[in-house]
């Protein structure tokens, strides 16, 4: 079963979360909400800052990470970030050369990576040292991107002014009480329940990007934005193209299963073709030309006939 993400819908929304925390945080409007409601009147300006003229730090300058820095450059903020892959600067915003120089210039760090073994704790103890007394971290990425307990010291010692945090190690599975985290209670500190894509726009969005990617599976076999699956795509067959028929194949990961199907199209013109694999699922697309409709059916019946066979499509 393909089971399809949707990674770009919810982008603008979690960029628009990210400027208003930054705000939040150079006022410190959490607190001042909080004690307000406590019933308790603190009207102070120390430590409280505008945020235009400010640095902010993007870690990861993907889909998220451009829109917020072309937002934060709206309102008067410079935009500098990292990112392991070579990427097109885009506004006045510049690339720094480590992670470690962005830190130590930021006045704000936000985070926008994945959940991989290399993200893992990727901001700790080490990394917070290195950044600006004074300065602001925000993590709307993943929750095993920050070591929390680093984090909550950080906050309570000063070294840093405040956090925006939204995504936890461990989050609960259902809304209610009990939610328990360092972060509790530390100053200056917002505290969102993994709420970055939840606006009725983005959730409007992931259902037709969803509902796109799986009609693109059934009628194409393309597979791209598969979270368990391998991703695979080929430009689409022109629909005055009569001969040209798609293989899709799903076979066990294992030596020697794409020698026996070339074998089975060594025949055939095979326009192109594309294989890739996630664990022990192999995914397998060529466009093939035919000519007539009994070579269709002994394509089908040599590809399914082999015993790392999973599952064979013909689509035209």
């Amino acid at each position: 079963i393909c089971v399809f993400n949707s990674p770009f819908s919810n982008s603008r929304s979690v960029a628009e979360l990210v400027i208003a925390e930054i705000i939040l945080l150079a006022r410190q409007l959490g607190d001042r909400s909080r004690e307000m409601h406590d019933g308790v009147w603190n009207k102070v300006s120390k430590s409280c800052y505008e945020i235009r003229g400010k640095t902010l730090g993007l870690v990861g300058y993907g889909h998220i990470g451009t829109q917020l820095g072309v937002l934060a450059e709206s309102l008067g903020m410079q935009v500098i970030w990292y990112d392991i892959l070579p990427v097109m600067p885009i506004g006045m915003s510049r690339a720094a050369d480590t992670l470690d120089e962005l830190l130590g210039e930021a006045d704000f760090v936000s985070l926008h990576v994945p959940e991989t073994p290399e993200t893992k704790n990727m901001i700790g103890e080490r990394e917070i040292s290195l950044m600006k007394k004074g300065s602001y971290l925000i993590n709307a990425s993943r929750g095993t991107v920050v070591e929390i307990d680093a984090l909550a010291a950080a906050l309570k010692s000063g070294h840093l002014a405040g956090a925006a945090v939204d995504v936890y190690p461990s989050e609960p599975l259902a809304n209610g009480p009990g939610f328990e985290s360092a972060l509790r209670n530390c100053p200056n500190t917002l505290l969102t329940p993994h709420i970055g894509g939840s606006t009725e726009e983005a959730q409007r969005m992931i259902g037709i990007e969803v509902a796109n990617s799986i009609s693109k599976y059934i009628n194409s076999g393309g597979s791209v934005n598969a979270v368990n699956f391998a991703e695979c795509d080929l430009r689409a067959i022109p629909e005055t193209d009569l001969t040209t028929i798609r293989i899709v194949n799903v076979h066990q990961n294992v030596p020697g299963v794409l020698k026996q199907i070339n074998n089975i199209l060594a025949d055939y013109n095979v326009n192109k073709q594309i294989s890739d694999s996630k664990g022990d699922v192999a995914y397998f697309m060529a466009d093939v030309t035919v000519n007539d409709h009994s070579e269709i059916n002994t394509i089908y019946e040599q590809v399914t006939a082999m015993n790392e066979n999973i599952i064979t499509r013909v689509l035209f």
